[in-house]
This record gives structure tokens, sequence and C-alpha cells, in this order.
């Protein structure tokens, strides 16, 4: 609901109106004769990890190990509302180690999958691409931190290990055991994280409208599913599905949370991609599975790593539950919308 009163199709046609305006601006002549700087145009910061840098959608940048997709959500809304980019998203990104402090070099994972000789170097805190001067900030982060890749490998491991359970990944992380504190202690390390983070980026960027971009839907709806089908969840048991989405919605509600505590927008990517989950075939899927063929422009590869080479499937790359080019689209599309609607 608008805090402005105007109907919302009145709203979008504004908003789209003024990015025109920007894009029109940021390429005409300036009063002095010479063409408009990229200063000229917003200034537009984006952090988070590989769910925004879009990572094994092609074309993805190769010099530093962050998988940063032309597609991903920050360069396409940076074409749509005529924005300046720095795109400072990178794949296993966390909280900490990735936006408030370094990403060090054996938390880089690609792709590519495979490092250069010699490695990746460590990378500096997301937070220090963020100034006085910058308008606009993104931040999608959380999912690392809270150790969701850990999970999904645990649950992985735990469908092949426990056959005769039906859902071992569940029993594991609420049967009152070590997994289930071990959980909880990650979600109450992530609330506090991530409440500095957002102090810290308003410090940086105090002019800046910050928008938090939750993550999509995965697997909310098991249907279509198959055990073993590793363009899909692999030897997740479809009886651990429910509590994977349940994870995630708790997940998104943190995030909301902040956003909101910090008067910033949230972003719901998830509500307009349940029904475009892994369990999903042809052009309705918007989620790669832990093995699948890659999408996106180009014949852009990835050579797997020697871990990747002993997960079974056909699928082209390691792919690890990612969005897929119709995920990233659905994610541009929803974070163009929210900024669109706040400059009206």
């Amino acid at each position: 609901m608008s805090r402005h009163g105007m109907p919302a199709l009145s709203r979008l046609l504004v908003a789209a109106a003024a990015s025109l305006a920007v894009v029109a601006s940021a390429f005409a002549p300036a009063a002095s004769g010479t063409p408009a700087r990229a200063a000229d145009r917003p200034e537009y910061v984006a952090l988070g990890d590989s769910y925004s840098a879009g990572v094994f959608v092609r074309p993805w940048e190769e010099d530093d190990g962050c998988g940063r997709s032309a597609r991903n959500y920050p360069h396409q809304v940076a074409r749509q509302l005529g924005f300046h980019l720095t795109d400072a998203t990178c794949g296993a990104a966390e909280v900490v180690d990735g936006v408030l402090g370094p990403q060090p070099a054996a938390k880089i994972y690609g792709p590519p999958s495979i490092p250069p000789p010699g490695g990746w170097s460590d990378l500096p805190p997301q937070v220090e691409a963020l100034s006085p001067g910058t308008d606009y900030v993104t931040v999608g982060i959380g999912g690392n931190s809270l150790g969701f890749g850990s999970i999904v490998s645990t649950c992985l491991e735990l469908g092949i290990t426990k056959p005769l359970q039906t859902k071992p990944c569940t029993d594991h992380y609420t049967g009152g055991g070590a997994g289930a504190g071990w959980l909880e202690e990650r979600f109450a390390q992530l609330d506090a994280d991530f409440d500095r983070m957002m102090t810290v980026i308003h410090r940086r960027a105090p002019q800046a409208r910050i928008a938090v971009v939750g993550y999509p839907a995965i697997v909310p709806d098991s249907a279509g599913c198959s055990f073993l089908h590793w363009n899909q969840l692999g030897s997740v048991k479809k009886g651990d599905m429910p509590w994977l989405d349940g994870l995630e919605k708790r997940l998104n509600g943190l995030l909301h949370r902040h956003a909101e505590e910090h008067a910033a927008l949230y972003v719901d990517t998830y509500g307009p991609s349940v029904n475009h989950g892994v369990c999903k075939t042809g052009d309705a899927k918007w989620m790669y599975g832990v093995r699948d063929n890659l999408t996106g422009d180009g014949d852009q590869t990835d050579t797997p790593s020697e871990l990747c080479k002993t997960i079974p499937g056909s699928g082209e790359a390691c792919t690890f539950v990612h969005p897929n080019a119709r995920g990233l689209d659905n994610q541009a599309h929803q974070v163009t919308r929210a900024l669109m609607t706040s400059m009206g």
C-alpha cells in the first residue's frame, strides 16, 4: 500500500517516466557542451552473495572467482533504471566474511570452479564500495552465514546414509540434538550480524535508498521431484523438502524484519517464484538443481572441480541450487519494481 495514497498504476507511470528521464539525461549533453559523465547518473551499489551475483548464469566474470553474471539483477536494474552500477556481489559471501569484512580466498568458489595457479586473492569488504554519494543500495545476503550450503549437503548425505528414514534431515535439525542447537546458534548470530551490517550500510551511505532482497523459492512444492534426480535435489528425501522450505521462509522472515527495523525496502522474490521451484521442468523451472545444465547467453562452460566430479548426474556443472537465467529475470523484475515504486 502506498504511503502517498497514489493509485498503484499512477505511481508506476510516474516512476517509469522518472526513470526514462534519468536514462535520457545520462546521455544528453551537459550544460557545458560536454557529454554527461557516468557519475551524473544515480550511484547504485549492489552487495550480496551468489544469489545476487547470479553465479552459473552465462555470461559470468572470471577474474576474481565471484562468478558475477551480466544477467544478474544488479546489472538488469542498472540498465532499466539508468543507474551507474558498482557490483560488489560475490558467490559464497557472508555477512561478516564478505560484506562487513574481507572475503578470504578460502571462501571463494567461483565459477570458475577451478582457481587459477596460485589461487584467488582475498577480496575487500563489500561495504567499502559505499560512500556518502551512493544513491541506491541492494543487499542480498544471509544464506551462507546461516550455513544453508552445509545444511543442504547434510540433507544430501543423510538421504544416502539413512535409507530407511523418510525425513532424516528434518529429524537431525529438529530433534533436540546437536543439529538443532547448532542451527539455533546460527540464526542468533545471523540476527546480530545482519543488524550490525544494516547500521554500517546506513552510516557509509546515509542518503541512500536501501533494499534488502529476499531469497526465491527453492522447493515450495515437492510435486515433480524425484529421489536421485540430480538436476533437482539429488539424494534429499522428499519428506525433508517441507522442512527446507520452512527454513528458507524463516530466513526470509529475518531479512524482512531487519529491513523494516532499519527503514529499508524488502523485496520479496519468494512469493512470485512459488510455482517455479527446483521440482518444475522446462520454462517453469527458475532454479538450478544440484548438478544441472547451464543457462544464459553464450557458450561459457565451467570445468568441474574434483568434488564436482564425485556428484552423479549428467548436468554440465555443479550448480548446487541457485537461480537459473529465468530466476535471475524474476529477481530483476521484483527489485526494479520495488525501486521504481519507492521513487514515486
